[in-house]
This record gives structure tokens, C-alpha cells and sequence, in this order.
């Protein structure tokens, strides 16, 4: 059978197995008719099936992982994880979900960096080698003369104002990343404008201040809240860019399922970014602003991005699966299956 074929068979049980697992988190699976959960169970095993046949097939990775995702979701409620509710799915999304779906997505994160670190890596050249080049590169509003550090200048506010501070910072941030994210509508062209306008932001600011002699200053300052801040803007351009996929890179998929499919993903990883931007946020409103000397605010740049490593690299990798159905109220329909 060919991939196409499997797709227009399969396709309609999947879309009703994705209309049941909806129904269930809406509305709590003690709610279903007992067709409805016997239903339930039958597509789940049905999906099951008909992803180790795509993976025994070698089918399209993006058709894999959609029966994968679709096949983990259908499991929670199937077995052991029931319905879940409040807590328990907060908890799901930030241990799981998340960090799963930023490793599944690896690929357009690390093109993001890329770009993002190529960028600033070239704006630094450019404005240490030739300062004047900072006016071909960054807005004329953000270039004015230096003659103090980025922390002076940054954070010189009354500290009874951090609340206030972080709040208005969070919220630009978000702002930015909605930016970059939605983006990708314009087939990514504007995702990679804001992109690259922020990485000549970092290095040509930061070329700037080391010209002044402040150079350590500035990246010390940055650091406890910027590596957070800075993996979530490029976190929120591979969201973008996964939307810009759907259309210009479909696959073996129509364009409005390959559209929908990553719009889910890219759903996913503008929800996690916001969490991160509201961490970074209360670190620059709060830590950051702090008269540490550089070497403590560096060494804090250092935790946040080995925490973040850990998250990414291997948050979610195992999930203990339970034994028996949690059904046990309606058991005697899954015997019928």
C-alpha cells in the first residue's frame, strides 16, 4: 500500500479519534456514551496499528510523528492517566509536552541559531572594525554616545519599582515573540527580519560598549536573564518558521493539513516561550538590577543555561506508562473491542 492510499484510508478514523480525545478533555470522560468509549478504545488500538505499520513502511517523518503524537495523547486516556485535569495537565504540558515538542522541532531551532548567532557574530566584526558601521546596522534611536556601562544605564531606577519594571518587561518580550511567531504567515519572511534585526541588535550594541571599554559590563549585564530570554525569541522563530513549513514544505500532505499540523506544534512552543519570557522577566526586573559584580551575574547566565539544557535534552524522555486500564467503571465494553 502505498503512503497516499494509507492516508485516504486511515485519515477519517484519526480525525474521529481526534474529535474523542477533544470531547474527553472538554468535557471528562465519565461524560462519553459507553459506543463513545468503546469507540475510543477501538481507534486508539487502530492508531497504534497504523503507526508501526507507517514506521515498519519508512512513510514521511512528518506523517510518523503526527500518528505518533496522536497515539500518546489517546494513550492518557486509555490508560493509566485518565482525565486530566488543572494541575496534572499543567503539569504534563511542562515536564512533557514541551520539551518534547522543542526537541521534535530541533531542526528549525538550530537554523534559527544559527542565523541568530551568525548575525550577531557579524555585527559584532563589523562595529569593532569599523565603529560607523553600527549606523548601517541598528536604528538611529538605539546609537548615542556611551560613556557609562549597559548596567548603569539599563537599570537606573528605583528598586521599589521591579514589580513594575518586570512587568512592563515581560510584556514587551511576549510582544516580540508574538512578533516572530506570527511571522511565519508571511512565509517567514518577517521571522527572519525580526531575527536578524535582534542579533545585530546584540552584537552591535555589544561591539559599541566594548569600544567604550565596557564590553564585559554589557554581556554580564545581559547574561542572567538573556540566555532565557534570547533561547525563547529563537524558540518563537522556529515556531514562525514551522508555520512557513506548512506551506512552502507540505510533504506528502495537503497544505492545509500539513498548515494545521504545525500550527498545533508551533502552538505548543508559543505557550512554553511565554512561561520562559515571564521567568527572564522576573530575573532582569529583579536579579539583574542587582550591583553583583560581572563574574556573579555571568556565573548566573552559566545556571540558567545548563538548567535549560537539562529541560531541553531530557525532560520528558521516559514517562512510565501504567499497567491497567483506568476504566475500570466501564471495562466490560473494552472486553467487547
Amino acid at each position: 500500500m502505498t503512503q497516499r492510499s494509507f492516508v485516504e484510508k486511515r485519515r477519517e478514523g484519526w480525525a474521529r479519534l481526534e474529535e474523542l480525545i477533544t470531547a474527553v478533555q472538554r468535557r471528562g470522560l465519565r461524560r462519553l456514551e459507553a459506543e463513545q468509549v468503546a469507540e475510543l478504545g477501538r481507534l486508539y488500538r487502530w492508531v497504534t496499528s497504523d503507526l508501526a505499520y507507517a514506521n515498519g513502511h519508512r512513510f514521511d517523518p512528518a506523517l510518523r510523528a503526527y500518528l505518533n503524537r496522536l497515539t500518546a495523547r489517546a494513550h492518557s486516556y486509555v490508560y493509566g492517566g485518565g482525565i486530566e485535569r488543572g494541575r496534572a495537565r499543567f503539569l504534563r504540558f511542562y515536564t512533557t509536552v514541551f520539551p518534547c515538542e522543542v526537541r521534535n522541532s530541533g531542526g528549525y531551532i538550530l537554523a534559527c541559531a544559527a542565523l541568530f548567532a551568525l548575525t550577531a557574530g557579524v555585527a559584532y566584526w563589523l562595529v569593532v572594525v569599523k565603529p560607523q558601521d553600527v549606523y548601517a546596522l541598528l536604528p538611529a534611536q538605539l546609537i548615542e554616545p556611551i560613556h557609562k556601562s549597559l548596567h548603569d544605564s539599563n537599570f537606573a531606577f528605583d528598586r521599589d519599582y521591579a514589580a513594575t519594571m518586570s512587568a512592563a518587561i515581560i510584556a514587551n518580550n511576549i510582544r516580540v515573540a508574538s512578533m516572530c511567531f506570527a511571522g511565519g504567515m508571511t512565509l517567514g519572511i518577517f521571522t527572519i527580519y525580526e531575527l536578524v534585526l535582534t542579533g545585530f541588535m546584540l552584537g552591535g550594541l555589544g561591539a559599541l560598549f566594548s569600544n567604550a571599554g565596557f564590553g564585559l559590563d554589557y554581556f554580564a549585564t545581559i547574561a542572567p536573564h538573556g540566555v532565557i530570554e534570547l533561547t525563547s525569541i529563537i524558540i518563537a522563530s522556529a515556531a514562525g518558521m514551522l508555520l512557513a513549513a506548512g506551506v512552502l514544505a507540505p510533504g506528502r500532505l495537503r497544505r492545509i493539513d500539513a498548515l494545521k499540523r504545525n500550527a498545533q506544534r508551533a502552538g505548543m512552543l508559543i505557550l512554553g516561550v511565554s512561561s520562559m519570557l515571564v521567568v527572564a522577566g522576573l530575573i532582569e526586573g529583579f536579579y539583574s538590577p542587582q550591583r553583583f559584580p560581572p563574574v556573579a551575574r555571568l556565573a548566573m547566565g552559566a545556571v540558567t543555561a545548563v538548567a535549560m539544557a537539562w529541560y531541553f535534552g531530557f525532560a520528558g524522555r521516559t514517562r512510565p506508562l501504567a499497567e491497567e486500564p483506568v476504566l475500570q467503571s466501564k471495562s466490560r465494553v473494552f472486553t467487547s473491542i
